[in-house]
């Protein structure tokens, strides 16, 4: 998709659809100059009530006269005071995902002058939503349910730096959150720990960052005793996949990105029912969060070290499943009592967590669909977050912010930890069935010293159960955005 920002004035504009942001309130200067080449068709409209401008409405026009484009789309951004990042990047996905539902060619986006959002984060959001919207999760069907502009252009944008800037930033995180949400939507026949090993490193070969790939034996070699055992019922070899991006010299402090791979979960010998196994294909989304953020990074070449950490298993049923009962030896030398063959992801992160630690990172974030009861606490579209150091934690929060991406702090209370007491190891892998998803995150702080951590939960946001207006189903590339909004800031 070629993106470009352009001055032309509206009437000058040719594209297959012309996309008119209006807003609730006055018309805007944007709105007044369609008028003024259209007959005052947008006036009109609205004193007979069927343009308000109000959030989210969506009205289409046809052969307007004094205009080049065939097609007009007027969009409601609703009352200009109240437009937030978050609101205007809902509202771009919901235009571009109706536009993308057929070959439209190209596009014309006006932009507007939004008051709590600056002219290039408008630029940004827009090509963003561009690039994600009109990618849809039909990997595998024959006829494509959703199509790529060959043109965009952000009409009456200008064309200054800072605009060809943020419409380039725009872009790569499009793409980028594009990588992770088609590494999710692959069926887990195809993405094993090895093909995502392999694709990761084709894109460390293309972004010239250093990649290592570890096998079964250079995973013993590191005792990550408890990563092993979960891979041991499947057939399919594990793989920790270790790329380091040193945009800022390497006696600058390093910040490890650790994620989740398990690109298929059946719960092991603690078997999920098969409702319940059916999005498991999406339980690396970690893992895929990471390699996407990396590919941001990299890109845009921030000033940044980053050290990005995948554990790759499959979590299987065979004769040599690990067992409940069973007593592993992590890493860091841990003992860890199973008393759930389901509760994997937490031992993959232990041992990769350990080895950042030892790679003397100075941060670390780690990204894992890790329970259902995030999903339970905090809905479907909220990140969970957990923290050893709040001072970074508030550094994280101000990027999510930042990034327009929805994140609640849960607490770390030490009496969560009492429930992972064992009688014959060091720490259990479950407590009870009450607050499981801070019990996960206790578990993983076991395993990060005294680094200043973030676990990220990201099992409600990372895999949209069912297609939105705004949002396709399937993987969504939640918390990308937010992780290189704090590359950014540090």
């Amino acid at each position: 998709m070629q993106i470009t920002a352009s001055d032309q004035t509206i009437s000058e504009i040719s594209a297959d659809w012309l996309v008119l942001p209006v807003f609730e309130s006055e018309p805007s200067p944007l709105e007044q100059a369609f008028d003024a080449a259209a007959c005052n068709v947008i006036q009109r409209l609205r004193e007979l009530g069927d343009v308000t401008g109000e959030q989210g409405e969506i009205v289409e026009l046809r052969q307007v006269a004094g205009m080049k484009t065939p097609r007009v789309l007027l969009v409601g951004l609703g009352k200009a005071d109240a437009l937030t990042r978050a609101k205007l990047e809902r509202i771009c996905m919901t235009v571009f995902r109706r536009l993308s539902s057929k070959k439209n060619r190209s596009v014309a986006f006006t932009v507007p002058d939004v008051a709590n959002v600056s002219a290039a984060q408008v630029a940004e959001i827009v090509a963003t939503a561009a690039v994600v919207a009109s990618s849809g999760q039909s990997v595998y069907k024959k006829k494509a349910d959703r199509f790529s502009f060959d043109e965009l252009s952000l009409a009456t944008a200008g064309s200054d730096e800072a605009t060809q800037q943020a419409i380039e930033r725009g872009r790569i995180l499009g793409e980028s959150i594009n990588l992770t949400r088609e590494l999710v939507n692959r069926h887990p026949g195809e993405v094993t720990p090895k093909y995502f090993a392999d694709r990761a490193s084709e894109l460390a070969a293309k972004l010239q960052v250093h990649g290592e790939v570890m096998d079964r034996h250079q995973l013993a070699q590191e005792r990550m005793g408890a990563l092993l055992a979960v891979s041991r019922g499947s057939t399919e070899e594990p793989r920790l996949v270790v790329l380091r991006y040193e945009g800022a010299g390497e006696s600058a402090p390093w910040l490890a990105l650790v994620g989740k791979g398990v690109t298929f979960d059946s719960g092991g010998l603690s078997l999920k029912p098969s409702d319940s196994m059916k999005s498991m294909k999406a339980d690396m989304a970690g893992a895929a969060t990471v390699l996407g953020a990396v590919n941001a990074i990299a890109r845009l070449k921030l000033k940044v070290n980053i050290i990005a950490a995948m554990g790759l298993v499959e979590n299987m049923v065979s004769g040599s499943s690990y067992k409940l009962g069973e007593v592993l030896t992590a890493r860091s030398g841990t003992t860890i009592e199973i008393h759930n063959t389901d509760a994997e992801g937490r031992l993959v992160l232990a041992d990769v967590l350990s080895y950042v630690v030892d790679e003397g990172v100075s941060q670390i974030i780690d990204l894992a669909t890790l329970t259902g009861s995030c999903v339970v606490a905090l809905g479907e579209e909220v990140t969970g977050v957990f923290t050893n150091n709040q001072p970074f934690c508030d550094q994280f929060s101000t990027a999510a912010r930042a990034a327009g991406e929805d994140i609640w702090q849960l607490p770390m209370f030490e009496s969560f930890r009492d429930q992972l007491k064992s009688d014959v190891a060091d720490i259990k892998n479950v407590g009870t069935r009450w607050g499981g998803a801070i019990t996960a995150a206790k578990f993983l702080e076991e395993f990060v010293a005294d680094t200043p951590w973030i676990h990220l939960d990201i099992a409600g946001p990372a895999f949209a159960e069912s297609t939105k207006p705004h949002r396709e189903g399937g993987g969504t590339g939640a918390m990308l955005r937010t992780l290189v909004a704090l590359a950014e800031s540090l």
